[in-house]
């Protein structure tokens, strides 16, 4: 059932005991909104934990109660409120199992969600997730402390390209500016996304000598088969790579994370690669998506790039 965000503080401050979460394969808007509406329940006396299905990046170590978030063990939790944040309900894992007796409250931004949590608050105008828990926390009145600011400030800049991205509004800007006024320190949060272990450096020029450009120069992508991934902690930021090529519109990223598995992520400038996410099961914006194919590498890259050619609407 779709609620006002005035319904989802309601919600929220009705609940008794209350577990958040975000997507697998978390990113700085999945983890900075969940650990910023954290600290915000918490200081409002509500027990609160944050369950996340994957591992988290040590990039996000830095953000005020990292340390709290819980891989999900089975056990049922006792909350009477499951949070599920910048994701379907379908993209969380196992943490469901957690709360089987909580209803669900979906707050999200992604044009992808659908209306099959018990409430959802989407607003696909918004650059992140992390800007509605803003919006909801202005909304509440709170105070913006800084363990509540830097997360949401995370999740905005990562989602926006550090305000560089077309999703970036003046509303993004305003956010950014008043999170900034709470104590924000945007060199510490930028320096510490931009921070890579010297391991991770070497596994990215390695995957940099994957780029395929398509004929037409339309499309470029990096394609890791399973041994180059294993050797990578983390491959956040590399599609920006492909993504500033001249003549690209749509930047493709496929990896290989398991035998016949791989993961997809794509970044357009004009093209809607939510099309292409959706029509495998996936999701994301109209600029922004990905999801899993169960295929090897090979088949994986042919997939998708036909049907990037196929929404593009002539051969790339």
């Amino acid at each position: 059932m779709r609620i006002s965000l005035e319904e989802a503080g309601r919600r929220l401050l009705q609940a008794h005991k209350i577990l958040i979460t975000a997507h697998v394969h978390p990113d700085g808007d999945a983890i900075g909104a969940s650990l910023g509406l954290m600290h915000y329940l918490r200081g409002q006396g509500k027990e609160t934990c944050l369950f996340i299905d994957d591992d988290i990046p040590e990039t996000f170590s830095l953000l005020p109660g990292a340390a709290a978030i819980q891989r999900p063990d089975g056990r049922d939790s006792g909350a009477d409120l499951l949070v599920v944040l910048d994701s379907g309900i379908d993209r969380i894992g196992t943490v469901q199992a957690c709360a089987p007796e909580a209803a669900v409250l979906n707050i999200d931004h992604h044009v992808s969600s659908e209306d099959g949590a018990g409430y959802l608050y989407l607003d696909a105008a918004r650059a992140a997730t992390a800007e509605i828990i803003y919006e909801l926390l202005v909304l509440l009145h709170a105070d913006f402390t800084l363990a509540i600011a830097m997360p949401l400030y995370t999740g905005i800049a990562t989602d926006t390209g550090f305000f560089r991205y077309s999703n970036t509004t003046p509303y993004t800007m305003r956010a950014g500016a008043a999170l900034i006024a709470a104590g924000v320190q945007p060199n510490i949060i930028s320096e510490a996304m931009e921070a890579k272990p010297y391991a991770l450096v070497k596994g990215m020029a390695a995957a940099m000598q994957t780029i395929e450009v398509t004929p037409d120069g339309r499309v470029a992508g990096l394609f890791l088969d399973q041994e180059l991934v294993a050797t990578l902690d983390s491959t956040e930021g590399f599609i920006d790579f492909v993504r500033v090529i001249e003549g690209v519109d749509v930047a493709v990223l496929i990896k290989c994370i398991g035998e016949n598995i791989c993961r997809v992520s794509m970044r357009s400038k004009g093209t809607d690669v939510s099309a292409v996410a959706m029509r495998y099961g996936g999701g994301g914006h109209v600029r922004a998506a990905g999801c899993t194919l169960p295929l090897p590498l090979a088949e994986a890259r042919r997939t998708i790039l036909s049907a990037l050619a196929e929404v593009m609407g002539e051969p790339v």
